[in-house]
């Protein structure tokens, strides 16, 4: 299917792993010009060495999300590099303070919430006059499971995704008769960096090898994922990037759920 992304421009924070750098590839693999950025520059080189084939229309600047004047740098660059950009694809994202809440302190929501909601604020705002000028553009923010069947054992990281959700609805209102189209995507327990060091921790903790970790977290934890397996976070690219595209002209203010039956309700 030809998505009709050739020639736009995306930016994709997070972009150096995980769901972030498959969907820098799929945009690539569909014509568009990509920037990645994450918060180191060595990372984000060695991401971007393994991205083949992009005849030039990658690159790479690292930015925190969770500093404005590291954004303003980034968006200099931006425009130095490519011009305006046509899509924001908001992944950057930590897993943050975890345990039960009478066990997680100020610092530990706050660093959170700094991140998890107040990046992909910063980084909207930062960038949404790009976004608005031309009377097209896609913004795709990654949000979790979480964000509506909180976890007790992590809900710093449960309410700022919910947050995400709140903020691109609202987002979708605001700006859809200027072309511009804002949903988001709910993955659950996808096989990345963040899930991994979660298993290692939790293969640790249980004193079993890291594949029997998982299959008892899918067990004890996420028993409506049916398909009993993490998810690849390509399956989780196929539809932020088919949200980025042509394909997705009446979608506006959803979010897609790529959780394998994971949220429970309807």
């Amino acid at each position: 299917m030809d998505l009709g992304i050739t020639g736009r421009t995306a930016l994709v924070t997070g972009g150096d792993s995980g769901i972030g750098w498959h969907t820098a590839r799929l945009l690539l693999a569909e014509g568009a010009t990509v920037v990645v950025t994450d918060r180191d520059q060595a990372a984000l080189d060695e991401a971007a060495a393994r991205l083949d084939g992009a005849d030039g229309r990658l690159h790479a600047f690292a930015a925190d999300i969770t500093d404005t004047a590291q954004l303003a740098a980034l968006h200099d660059s931006v425009r130095e590099a490519v011009g305006e950009i046509d899509i924001l694809v908001q992944a950057a994202g930590v897993t943050g303070a975890q345990g039960l809440f009478h066990e997680i302190d100020d610092e530990g929501w706050v660093s959170t919430v700094e991140t998890d909601l107040l990046g992909p604020v910063r980084v909207t705002r930062e960038f949404l006059p790009d976004l608005r000028t031309g009377g097209w553009g896609r913004l795709v923010f990654l949000a979790s499971e979480d964000a509506v069947q909180p976890y007790d054992d992590e809900l710093p990281y449960c309410a700022a995704k919910a947050g995400v959700l709140a903020l691109a609805k609202g987002l979708s209102r605001s700006y859809a008769a200027e072309g511009l189209l804002v949903n988001a995507v709910s993955p659950a327990f996808i096989h990345t960096p963040m899930t991994d060091a979660m298993m290692q921790k939790r293969s640790e903790q249980l004193g079993v090898p890291t594949e029997e970790a998982i299959a008892s977290f899918l067990d004890e934890e996420r028993p409506y994922m049916e398909l009993k397996r993490r998810g690849e976070p390509e399956e989780v690219a196929n539809v932020v990037v088919f949200l980025c595209s042509d394909a997705a002209s009446f979608v506006n203010g959803s979010n897609y759920r790529v959780d394998s039956g994971s949220v429970a309700t309807i």
